[in-house]
């Protein structure tokens, strides 16, 4: 089913009760919608709880998996999303149980990692190579600040944060006190300004470039005025 179909599916559905309620009777349409409407939140969480983008895909699958193979433990209590969320966060927490199983994971310390979390869009059209480049680092250092973030901190920032999560959908997803994801969100905070504001200095004095086009344009319009011009 084309994913416009589905997105009208997930929109046209009242509460998640009649969604899984589809999904349930194997409903394609319905499955589409909650993956579609769920991928994004999913991915993240596992790719900052195991920073790598192979197993957080991994995760994301078999959140699925399970999760429509087991319909009927979902009550209603909390959101389909939160659900599904819990489901993905154990997965990943597991996984990373089996690869460290002597750390553990609310203590690690900050490990440099290669993957993203977050995809930044850069225009395809642009016409300035450094004003595009001088972007795309400055990117890159935000995710690899984010990366950087412990455990702990960093998954209460990307639900909270990046995933626009709220406190008690937060609390109840990593099983902590809506207290606790608040402090824990202010220090993440803390430590990514300060992990960005070490890091942004040698790129600072590129974040105004005037070279290539428009240096050799601004250049042959003074020599031209100048009559120097070709």
């Amino acid at each position: 089913m084309p994913q416009v179909q589905s997105q009208r599916i997930a929109g046209s559905c009242d509460d998640d009760q009649e969604l899984v309620g589809r999904a349930r009777a194997r409903d394609e349409g319905a499955i589409r919608a909650i993956m579609q409407a769920n991928n994004r939140k999913l991915y993240r969480i596992a790719r900052g709880i195991l920073r790598n983008d192979g197993e957080a895909e991994d995760v994301v699958q078999e959140t699925y998996v399970r999760a429509f193979t087991h319909l009927d433990s979902f009550r209603g209590d909390s959101r389909l999303s939160t659900w599904l969320a819990r489901i993905a966060m154990n997965e990943a927490l597991g996984r990373l149980r089996r690869q460290r199983p002597s750390v553990d994971w609310t203590t690690l310390e900050p490990v440099a990692s290669d993957a993203r979390i977050i995809q930044f869009p850069v225009s395809a059209t642009s016409v300035d190579p450094e004003k595009t480049m001088a972007q795309r680092e400055m990117h890159h250092i935000v995710e690899q600040a984010v990366d950087e973030l412990p455990e702990a901190f960093r998954i209460v920032f990307i639900t909270r944060v990046i995933e626009g999560m709220n406190v008690e959908e937060t609390a109840e997803i990593l099983d902590l006190k809506p207290e606790t994801v608040k402090t824990r969100l202010h220090r993440a905070r803390a430590m990514l300004r300060k992990n960005v504001e070490k890091k942004i200095g040698p790129v600072v004095m590129e974040a105004f470039p005037f070279a290539g086009k428009r240096c050799a344009r601004l250049t042959e319009a003074v020599l031209g005025r100048l009559g120097l011009g070709k």
